[in-house]
């Protein structure tokens, strides 16, 4: 069996690298991957503190963030292919349209 500081300890190091690409990155495509990164971290750690106490409220609400995480997939990929149809980029520093 394997213990619960390894799961977490995975999970962490899946969050921090999720965190530094979002920070890094300008693609706004690689930024969405990061964003799905950081939700998968903390669904693993969600599940690895359910199955850890015995209890499967946990395993339940990381099926309600793997609904929130398609839906904003849907939404962004959606967005990003609107943008590269006006802007022809995928550049978050070269889009500008909120600005006047």
């Amino acid at each position: 069996m394997i213990e619960l500081n390894y799961y977490l300890l995975l999970s962490a190091l899946l969050f921090s690298l999720g965190v530094i690409g979002v920070l890094v990155r300008r693609n706004a495509i690689i930024i969405f991957m990061c964003i799905e990164l950081m939700l998968n971290a903390i669904n693993l750690s969600l599940v690895a503190f359910s199955a850890y106490l015995g209890n499967i409220n946990g395993q339940i609400f990381v099926f309600l963030v793997m609904t929130v995480a398609a839906a904003e997939a849907a939404v962004g990929l959606a967005i990003i292919i609107s943008l590269f149809r006006n802007k022809e980029t995928v550049n978050i520093d070269e889009i500008n349209i909120l600005k006047w």
